[in-house]
């Protein structure tokens, strides 16, 4: 619940651009820089607190980014100057980044290696939930209210998730007085001291296998965030959407994203004996053909069918690329650092992507009529999903199967 929320507060710029762009508060472009600074100091505060997740006590990392998180939406939707908006979202991305490895460091702490993909993918698909709230009724809510209300609602509600996380959540099973993972497993390889060794977290640098699923991740996040990002306005300009006819059609990916993500680690688990990436090659065929449906295909309920293939496909990558298959070759002691690393490639990926999507739409104005052209923008995004399975792939080449930790 709490990581589903994070995703609220980061992605109600997505439903209130047009709103944004139609008022005159901002351009194109400058919605480009603004998306671009969340993602950017999301990239580095996800290294950082990668790797302060392995030695900080989760429950008050984790609540703390999700609460100030929600503040600075609150303030974002006070406030009506593009370089305000492009500091205090640059703001959101460095406390977004207390998301996702404080549950990653959870997961593999609480979960032994046969069942952990099928747990780790039940995770991995809550940020799903966030992406639909936020796609359909975030975008209600603009419709009715204005573009404030997409800043104002989620930051209330985060707020109150927040709090509960700090009552409710569980630091590691050491912290709680249980016995260690490789303890409890019989991992007798897999013991872990019981403070993080900063050297075990560097090590991790040296690993290729992380360099190479690094540079994968970022390629599909490229591709995750162009529909993340401009799949509502690309609806709205192409195909001639209302925005909550697009929210719709968006929220048709996030709901097939949640079910890819769930059966992802199940289906590695059952019928690949819990190797990554055989499965992540058919997910990022998936993620490819769902794209090409969008931007090609005759629209109208295609659309929608388009929206849950990449959606099923995004789903299972998500799992596999940002976290799993790295985190299963490296030390226990060090999974906060490994999804910090992989996040530090992922999101200097997506910020780049905000902006030069931005460039690459063009702008086109007849008369007193402004249009946007998308065309330049989908070779892009289309090029780095392609590129992405390759790379992915290639780690079979290189590591072969192995033994899950």
């Amino acid at each position: 619940m709490g990581y589903a929320f994070f995703y609220t507060c980061r992605l109600s710029l997505s439903v209130a651009k047009k709103p944004l762009l139609d008022e005159g508060l901002v351009t194109v472009e400058e919605l480009g820089l603004i998306g671009s600074a969340l993602y950017f100091t999301y990239a580095f505060g996800k290294l950082t607190n990668g790797f302060l997740a392995d030695h900080a006590n989760v429950r008050k990392l984790m609540s703390t980014g999700l609460f100030v998180s929600a503040i600075i939406n609150l303030a974002f939707g006070a406030t009506s100057n593009a370089t305000v908006f492009a500091v205090l979202w640059g703001f959101n991305g460095w406390f977004q980044s207390m998301g996702s490895a404080p549950s990653g460091v959870l997961i593999f702490q609480w979960f032994e290696p046969s069942r952990r993909g099928r747990f780790y993918s039940s995770w991995a698909g809550s940020h799903n939930i966030g992406e639909g709230i936020t796609f359909v009724v975030t975008a209600n809510l603009v419709t009715l209210w204005g573009w404030r209300a997409g800043f104002i609602a989620p930051g209330i509600m985060c707020v109150i998730i927040a709090i509960g996380l700090y009552w409710f959540l569980y630091d590691r099973p050491i912290a709680e007085g249980l016995p260690a993972p490789a303890v409890m497993f019989e991992e007798p390889d897999q013991v872990v001291p019981a403070k993080p060794s900063f050297k075990s977290q560097l090590g991790v640098l040296k690993m290729p296998v992380v360099w190479q699923l690094g540079i994968a991740c970022a390629l599909m996040y490229v591709a995750r965030y162009a529909i993340n990002s401009w799949g509502i306005l690309f609806l709205q300009e192409e195909r001639g959407y209302s925005l909550v006819d697009a929210g719709w059609v968006i929220g048709v990916y996030p709901v097939l994203g949640f079910i890819g993500s769930v059966l992802c680690g199940m289906i590695s688990d059952r019928f690949f004996n819990s190797e990554r990436n055989v499965p992540t090659f058919y997910f990022g065929l998936l993620n490819i053909g769902g794209m090409a449906l969008l931007f090609y295909g005759p629209g109208g309920v295609w659309d929608y069918v388009a929206m849950g293939v990449f959606g099923f496909g995004i789903g299972g990558l998500i799992v596999f690329l940002a976290g799993l298959t790295a985190a299963e070759y490296c030390p226990r002691d060090a999974v906060g650092a490994v999804k910090g690393i992989i996040g530090l490639f992922s999101y200097l990926a997506a910020s780049s992507q905000e902006y030069i999507s931005a460039v690459l739409i063009d702008e086109v104005v007849v008369g007193e009529v402004t249009t946007y052209d998308f065309s330049r923008a989908i070779t892009f995004w289309m090029a780095a999903g392609v590129l992405s399975i390759i790379v992915a792939y290639s780690v079979k080449i290189t590591q072969g199967s192995k033994p899950v930790l």
